[in-house]
């Protein structure tokens, strides 16, 4: 970064170098803009990046986001993007007891291996018919969804003209989700099942009236006009370091260990004050982008802060020597873990649990679900690694919000990861400490986030993984035409937090590039 920003003033300045705001640099580059990046941290990547967390292990892991789904193509290809995901096998497996044996349902493999498994598990046919209706109509509401992402906010009307399906629009847009489960399925176990996409990073019931499960759910099944959720090759990391390299190449600059502290503007131009190890500076521009929460924003800015935001999960990453047996006899643990592990999540036991939390306790059953990345990628091993057959696992915890943290973080982080454990444990066949690897200073290869960690590590407000509660992606009277409008006219949020935020999308960051393109 040249020495004295001062002396030039930017097309935009871009505050966070994590995806969105690389995206966003990336597209204003191209397209003949000057643009700094300033990053707070030594890298860039934001929660999309790939790390070695275990001392002297050569394996990379996504450390905060894992899968990718809601990326469109269309960003990889305007931008050139040296980037590949991989769809898994597999896509979920669930284990349960029943009747005193222990069996699961597989979702999967193919279609006549998934009947099957569903007819093992509720002894007929009707919960796999369900299945496929059910999914059949979130396909159809994807196929016409997903596409408007990267397109000017639509009014309610035009997205309910192009849903085209009034059973659709009140099962997933009007009614809590909750009612169309309750409707659709009958087994417990298949309604938990269908229940987490609303719930994973949102603390909310199957009916809570606020609809946020819903739009959880929304963005859970339409990515890719499809909602299948796929293996970034490489990791994480892949993703955000050719997004890196697409900007610089473009003729972006990017200013890491540049932490931006006040946003001055008029409307018209700006100014961006930063530190750094070594002193203080600032850079003029035309605009300014903000690749950080609702609630950073604001504290940049001076205006008031939005609403508080609460994050409700847990993360843990691990390294294993190997996959665990299973007690189920009927599944191999590669394709268990292949897709995502379901553990704890029946419709009950996901009630209870958010019962529970609601209360201000710990789930005495915490419901979680684990993947291993390197199943369908290998890559992120070293070859050592992975000739001796390790494996990683990463598990995303539900309904643990930030509150339950507040007292003692480190003391719930390790009562919480106990149990979680435990429930895990229970449809193994060997414990799940006796599989995991061991890092060069003999500990085991096993950490754990909690919210407030997320808060403190990447500045979430809450830890809140989405910045604030997901919108609906349409307009609504405050959103702008793009949904990445704030205030200050020359001032764009293009994070998490904007209007069809959330994710590993690029969709903030490529929107607040042509709400830009259009207003220069």
């Amino acid at each position: 970064m040249p020495a004295d920003e001062g002396t030039r003033a930017y097309d935009a300045v871009i505050v966070g170098g994590g995806h969105n705001g690389l995206v966003a640099a990336a597209y204003l580059a191209r397209a003949g803009r000057s643009v700094l990046v300033l990053e707070r941290l030594d890298h860039t990547g934001g929660a999309a990046v790939s790390t070695r967390p275990f001392a002297g292990i050569d394996a990379r892991l996504s450390r905060y986001s894992y899968l990718v789904s809601l990326l469109p193509r269309k960003i990889v290809r305007d931008l050139g993007l040296d980037f590949r995901v991989r769809a898994r096998t597999i896509s979920s497996y669930t284990p349960v007891e029943r009747e005193g044996r222990p069996t699961g349902l597989l979702v999967g493999g193919g279609e006549q291996r998934t009947r099957e498994s569903f007819a093992r598990l509720t002894g007929g046919e009707r919960e796999y018919a369900a299945w496929q209706r059910f999914y059949t109509m979130t396909g159809r509401v994807a196929r016409s969804v997903f596409p408007t992402l990267t397109e000017p906010l639509p009014s309610r009307a035009a997205m309910r003209r192009r849903v085209d399906d009034e059973h659709a629009w009140r099962a997933l847009f009007e009614e809590p989700i909750g009612i169309a489960i309750e409707e659709t399925f009958t087994d417990d176990l298949v309604r938990g099942v269908v229940l987490t996409d609303a719930l994973i990073g949102t603390f909310a019931g199957a009916h809570d009236p606020s609809l946020a499960q819903n739009r959880c759910f929304l963005y859970h099944v339409i990515g890719g006009g499809t909602g299948g959720w796929d293996v970034p090759v490489g990791g994480m990391g892949a993703l955000t370091d050719a997004l890196a390299t697409a900007a610089r190449s473009a003729g972006a600059v990017i200013a890491t260990g540049h932490e931006a502290v006040r946003i001055d503007t008029d409307g018209h131009t700006a100014e961006v004050a930063y530190r750094t190890a070594d002193g203080e500076g600032h850079a003029a521009a035309r605009y300014v982008l903000v690749n950080a929460s609702p609630r950073e924003l604001a504290a940049l800015t001076g205006d008031a802060p939005p609403e508080p935001a609460e994050g409700a999960q847990l993360k843990v990453n691990m390294l294993l020597k190997r996959l665990p047996r299973l007690r189920d006899p009927a599944t191999d643990s590669r394709e268990a873990f292949a897709g995502t592990f379901h553990i704890a999540e029946g419709y009950r036991q996901l009630a209870t649990a958010h019962a529970q939390a609601g209360a201000g306790e710990l789930p005495a059953a915490p419901p979680s679900e684990i993947y291993c990345h390197s199943l369908t990628d290998p890559t992120i091993l070293g070859p050592r690694l992975a000739e001796h057959g390790y494996q990683t696992l990463t598990l995303f915890g539900l309904h643990t919000p930030a509150r339950l943290f507040d007292h003692n973080n480190d003391a719930v982080r390790e009562d919480l990861l106990k149990a979680t454990l435990a429930q895990f444990d229970a449809h193994l066949a060997e414990p799940l400490t006796d599989c995991l690897a061991a890092d060069a200073d003999g500990r085991p290869c096993i950490e754990a986030k909690t919210p407030l960690d997320l808060e403190r590590d990447l500045r979430l407000p809450g830890g809140n993984i989405f910045h604030r509660p997901l919108s609906w992606p349409y307009a609504q009277a405050d959103t702008g035409r793009w949904g990445v409008e704030t205030q200050h006219a020359n001032v764009l949020l293009c994070g998490a937090g904007a209007v069809r935020g959330g994710g590993v999308s690029g969709v903030p960051g490529h929107n607040a590039a042509m709400a830009l393109l259009e207003c220069d």
